[in-house]
């Protein structure tokens, strides 16, 4: 008896990639517009901006995302109250399901956030530009790219558009019945859980000089098992990730322009503005007055039009 293939059928297929990029602004940016015939998504990691879709205006805050369909004017500004992270990804697509995210703003999850994170690894890894130049129309590609990087951003992007439009799809549904015995998905789910709580925590408090003594002992998780939880969710160990994490809070308060950098230090417990320039350019490869002025010309600079 021989055996009959099923043609897999794909219900969104990407394309071509037009940019991926991830974005820090100041608290004052402004892009006065375009329009492109390809479609275009918008997602804010950290602050606030208002945006215009067409004739809407629309304010999108932390973990709102909003679609731009072919052809469709749009701007995007900071409120001037926070300086926003924000992740636009442009891409070419015919698939009739993409019309399922036209007119519509939704709110990510954890899953869809770490399809973003791994999108925007695996465009360093294959494109030879910075991600963070909003100027930048054409993105090189590297002579020697990662074995499956660009395959991998076809594949993660349209697993994120799959998996945001079945979320959305059951809304008001039963859900998906899920296996009490599955323990590998329990832990998962468990540890996800220490991380968001722990990271929180750390958050909470950028001034104090925390040690993982009393990270363990106030959040009741062994050392061992938090080292091992936090390699695993960001690469880093917990007072790595900490300094990391004080430093992105810098270049957030450098953006908004409302401190100086003597200032900065002090809010986030840096024991002189010596010790914190160093920090910040062990973490970022720039000092805090480099950071500011590249920031600033980028700010300044006016977009040119599709």
């Amino acid at each position: 008896m021989g055996y009959n293939g099923i043609q897999l059928k794909d219900s969104i297929s990407i394309g071509k990639i037009y940019s991926i990029h991830y974005f820090e602004y100041m608290s004052t940016f402004s892009f006065k517009g375009e329009t492109h015939d390809f479609w275009e998504f918008i997602c804010v990691d950290k602050g606030e901006v208002d945006i215009t879709a067409g004739v809407h205006a629309i304010k999108l805050k932390r973990g709102d995302i909003a679609f731009h369909e072919p052809n469709e004017f749009h701007n995007v500004r900071a409120t001037g109250e926070t300086a926003p992270n924000l992740v636009v990804v442009s891409f070419g697509c015919d698939s009739r399901a993409m019309y399922f995210f036209k007119n519509r703003v939704f709110k990510i999850d954890d899953a869809e956030r770490e399809l973003l994170a791994k999108i925007i690894i695996e465009a360093r890894h294959c494109f030879d530009c910075r991600l963070d130049d909003p100027y930048l129309q054409n993105m090189p590609q590297k002579e020697e790219e990662a074995f499956g990087s660009e395959q991998l951003i076809r594949l993660y992007l349209e697993q994120f558009l799959i998996h945001l439009a079945r979320r959305y799809e059951r809304r008001g549904k039963t859900p998906i019945a899920t296996t009490p015995n599955n323990t590998k998905a329990t832990k998962a789910k468990s540890d996800l859980e220490i991380y968001l709580r722990v990271t929180e925590y750390m958050e909470s408090q950028p001034a104090s000089k925390l040690t993982i003594e009393q990270i363990c002992r106030d959040n009741l998780v062994s050392r061992s098992h938090l080292q091992k939880i936090f390699k695993q969710q960001s690469g880093l160990g917990i007072i790595e990730y900490f300094s990391h994490m004080k430093i992105r809070l810098a270049k957030e308060l450098i953006r908004t322009q409302h401190m100086n950098f003597t200032q900065i230090s002090d809010i986030l417990g840096y024991a002189s503005i010596h010790y914190f320039s160093r920090q910040f350019k062990k973490v970022t490869g720039m000092t805090p007055s480099e950071y500011a002025s590249s920031i600033k010309a980028m700010s300044e600079q006016n977009f040119q039009d599709s």
